[in-house]
């Protein structure tokens, strides 16, 4: 086995932030040059890139991962890790993680209180600005998944499908999730599912959307999980069944606000196993996590004692 390193192993995209990236590098070269921080860099060359990446980067001894980009990139370096600890039984507890944001949403450095600034980011790496967060597996019947955030099917996904879109066409600014959130609105589907958790009945029938977080925030920065923690070992869950298109416009506010919780409308719960299937005779949904949609349910999310450790702003 590779002897372990020291030095960061920095995973720069430079097609995230409208291409903000060079610009936003060159600064953290800067300030890691300053605080004589170590580090070798890799740019990515096309989407699913830093999963490879990181996983040769994992098995020549690299313990610490930082990416520059938005959260698809963290995404990746995520699963990579996790694929890597998963193939060669090392513990996911040796790893540290980190962002330097540069993407439109931005939504998991939310929950870890980081701020949106290259150098203070870096600052906060030197100090050692770390905690542990619950590594959350997504199982499809074509592969598992490792899920940073949140995820969703019915509205979120398609969200996702638009906001996709948008992106592939050079567009990035955070006007492409309120776009996409109203063109979503417009065009709200219902779908019709059961979803169990730890065993328990949840909600079973039509719905219009579902979202399932470890983190806070998400869509540039709504807030379907408002009372996720990254650490207690627990997925949030919020259920939106099919209601009036008028009850939804008068709650939609709460999203904003971290209040959907409260919404006699929804049913939210918490649980370590999430099972989530179509109802008998129903076309399956789309299914995303962390901005990427991935397929479809049925599905199955777990939670189990596996953590990373990850950069945070302030103690939370």
């Amino acid at each position: 086995m590779s002897t372990v390193k020291s030095e960061w192993y920095i995973v720069v995209n430079p097609h995230a932030g409208s291409g903000k990236t060079i610009a936003e590098w060159a600064k953290a070269e800067s300030k890691l040059l300053e605080l004589g921080i170590g580090y070798v860099t890799r740019f990515t060359e096309r989407k699913g890139h830093a999963v490879s990446i990181v996983r040769e980067a994992a098995a020549d001894g690299y313990r610490r991962i930082l990416a520059v980009g938005g959260d698809g990139s963290v995404h990746e370096v995520l699963n990579g890790i996790v694929q890597f600890c998963h193939e060669t039984a090392t513990p996911t507890e040796e790893f540290y993680m980190a962002v330097i944001p540069i993407g439109s949403g931005n939504d998991w450095i939310k929950s870890l209180n980081v701020p949106h600034d290259t150098e203070k980011v870096v600052s906060l790496v030197a100090k050692g600005s770390f905690r542990k967060q619950d590594v959350v597996q997504v199982a499809l019947p074509s592969g598992t998944h490792i899920m940073a955030n949140i995820g969703g099917v019915g509205f979120d996904s398609h969200v996702c499908v638009i906001v996709n879109a948008l992106k592939d066409q050079g567009k990035r600014s955070r006007f492409i999730y309120v776009a996409a959130l109203l063109k979503t609105i417009l065009t709200l589907k219902s779908f019709d599912a059961e979803i169990v958790g730890d065993g328990k009945l949840i909600y079973s029938g039509t719905c219009y959307s579902v979202a399932f977080g470890n983190g806070k925030y998400s869509g540039g920065g709504l807030r379907q999980t408002p009372l996720s923690q990254i650490d207690d070992g627990l997925l949030d869950v919020m259920v939106v069944p099919k209601i009036s298109l008028l009850a939804i416009a008068r709650e939609v506010v709460k999203i904003f606000n971290g209040k959907i919780h409260k919404s006699r409308f929804i049913h939210y719960s918490q649980c370590h196993h999430l099972q989530m299937r179509p109802l008998a005779g129903s076309a399956p949904d789309l299914l995303e996590i962390d901005g990427e949609v991935i397929g479809e349910i049925p599905v199955e999310i777990k939670l189990g004692t596996e953590q990373i450790n990850v950069l945070v702003g302030q103690i939370l």
